[in-house]
């Protein structure tokens, strides 16, 4: 039994799961610093200047400067600054995938091959050349 678990553990599409988990996870980091770290700030200046970590609707009737206040205060809100953000790092992740996956599919597709110097006979299926027209085994004539 602990040999089959060995086993398993050690199979090559198991680790490269493991590796691209860490990998995506590593990669989940690195967009949303670049979405919270630059691209808001410039949406936000584009806009108006709005920090949209700050975008909240209070619900608890009590006043806080911030919205990192109140969710340290504990309060009922809605943050949809946050919401927002979470949604922009969501396409960002989603795009580069899909232009990793595309990049991927394009790179696996068959590269088009010589034109063929051979056919079948349609009679005793030999491989003959493309411009006979008899079959050197069985004789059989065909256009």
């Amino acid at each position: 039994m602990w040999k089959d678990f060995r086993d398993f553990i050690t199979k090559g599409n198991l680790v490269q799961l493991a590796v691209a988990f860490v990998m995506g996870a590593a990669f989940g980091i690195v967009v949303g610093s670049f979405v919270n770290d630059l691209v808001m700030p410039l949406i936000g200046k584009l806009i108006g200047n709005v920090d949209f970590a700050n975008l909240y609707i209070n619900l608890s009737g009590t006043t806080y400067e911030s919205a990192s206040a109140a969710r340290q205060a504990g309060a009922a809100a809605i943050y949809y600054g946050a919401f927002i953000n979470t949604l922009i790092n969501f396409v960002v992740v989603a795009l580069a995938v899909f232009f990793v996956v595309k990049a991927y599919q394009r790179s696996q597709r068959p590269k088009a091959g010589a034109a063929p110097t051979t056919k079948v006979c349609p009679y005793c299926k030999s491989a003959i050349a493309i411009a006979a027209t008899r079959c050197p085994h069985c004789t059989s004539q065909f256009s």
